[in-house]
């Protein structure tokens, strides 16, 4: 039997590789356009592919890990990413570029549906340990920004993406020594922690589908559009790639701790409770961001990280507390292939938008898609919690 401590310690470490891989290009490619001649709104597009197939593989990822085997679906992930990591250090051309960065996606695809079932299944408290785990992802977000930023600056735009190529290899080869192959069907975590009415189920499904649609999207488009927009409003303060990491990295730490917060509180309260409140933040942030710069603008970027980061720990416990083990996978994989699918058009929305009135227009359009978020809280019934969890 594996160690519950040493598989969550490896999914949580995939957690951190797949949002770190995933937004490289969101901060290299402040110094990728000049060396390869291209405007930002013209490379950034070549990004979009790999984040739809980042949403699109998961349902045959998590149909895998459900009927296969999540361990070694797993290793395929680190194995894979950190080749297609490594890949794109080597590109010539734009073509090759979106390739590369195509399959970056494909293998990210595998994490959510498979990592995060393995989550619930080897968990004892489940808030806390998806807290704990949307912080190492939260954490590869922050990372992303502050290493890109550095490596960049000093080795060139290559070696931001083979540097941790080469560093995800190591950690699969040192999960592929430590954990073994093993069916968790039967385990305390295998049934469902928390159920509704079986009538009110159709508005658990409603109010998951709007807030992922809404929160992924604007997740991604946070997440990708930050380093550009620190580069241009905080022009007063620094036009350092590496410092404009840090400043980036330290408001990603404020998105970790409301993860971790968030995952304490679904412990001891109902999705509901939780939702309700938290779904207020983004909006007003996001409004507000489109008008600030410097200091003022670093801030109000805090309040929306901590919007956007606590709302995906309710969404993934959200799944994992209605849905028992044989089916996880499989119901991360849904999830997850609507959000991503959402988050990969946003992009190119993220581009375009940007074209047509630069971030000012881009955050009011994206404030206004975050009011669908207090809908879907609104639509949340209150749970009946099992025997078991109560």
């Amino acid at each position: 039997m594996n160690s519950p401590s040493r598989v969550i310690s490896f999914v949580n470490a995939g957690h951190f590789v797949d949002h770190y891989s995933m937004l490289i290009l969101a901060a290299a490619v402040i110094i990728m356009g000049p060396a390869l001649g291209m405007a930002y709104s013209e490379l950034l597009p070549y990004a979009t592919p790999g984040f739809v197939a980042f949403g699109a593989g998961s349902l045959l990822t998590g149909w895998l890990g459900d009927r296969w085997s999540r361990r070694h679906m797993m290793l395929i992930f680190f194995v894979g990413i950190g080749a297609s990591m490594i890949s794109v250090g080597f590109v010539q051309t734009p073509a090759q570029l979106g390739a590369a960065l195509f399959a970056i996606g494909i293998f990210a695809s595998i994490y959510h549906p498979v990592g995060t079932a393995m989550i619930v299944s080897y968990a004892d408290r489940l808030g806390r340990e998806m807290g704990i785990n949307g912080v190492w992802g939260n954490l590869g977000v922050a990372s992303s920004a502050l290493v890109t930023g550095v490596i960049g600056q000093y080795l060139g735009w290559r070696f931001t993406f083979i540097v941790p190529g080469v560093v995800t290899i190591m950690i699969g080869i040192a999960f592929a020594m430590m954990v073994v192959h093993e069916d968790r069907k039967g385990s305390k975590q295998a049934a469902a922690q928390a159920r509704v009415a079986k009538k009110d189920m159709w508005r658990v499904i409603l109010s998951l589908l709007i807030v992922v649609i809404a929160i992924s999207t604007t997740f991604n488009a946070v997440t990708v559009a930050l380093p550009k927009l620190f580069a241009e409003r905080l022009a007063d303060l620094t036009k350092s790639p590496a410092l404009l990491g840090v400043i980036a990295a330290c408001v990603y730490v404020f998105g970790a701790m409301t993860q971790y917060t968030i995952g304490r509180l679904l412990d001891r309260y109902s999705l509901k409770t939780v939702a309700l409140p938290l779904s207020f933040m983004l909006a007003p942030f996001l409004y507000l961001a489109a008008s600030l710069s410097n200091l003022p603008l670093i801030l109000v970027s805090i309040g929306i990280v901590m919007g956007a980061f606590g709302q995906v720990t309710v969404n993934d416990a959200m799944v994992g507390k209605y849905t028992s083990e044989e089916w996880r996978s499989r119901a991360y994989a849904v999830r997850y292939f609507i959000g991503f699918t959402a988050a990969g058009a946003s992009v190119g929305l993220v581009a375009w938008l940007y074209e047509q009135g630069g971030f000012v227009t881009m955050l009011y359009a994206f404030a206004a898609l975050c009011l669908l978020a207090i809908a879907a809280a609104i639509i949340l019934p209150r749970e009946i919690r099992t025997p078991a969890a109560a």
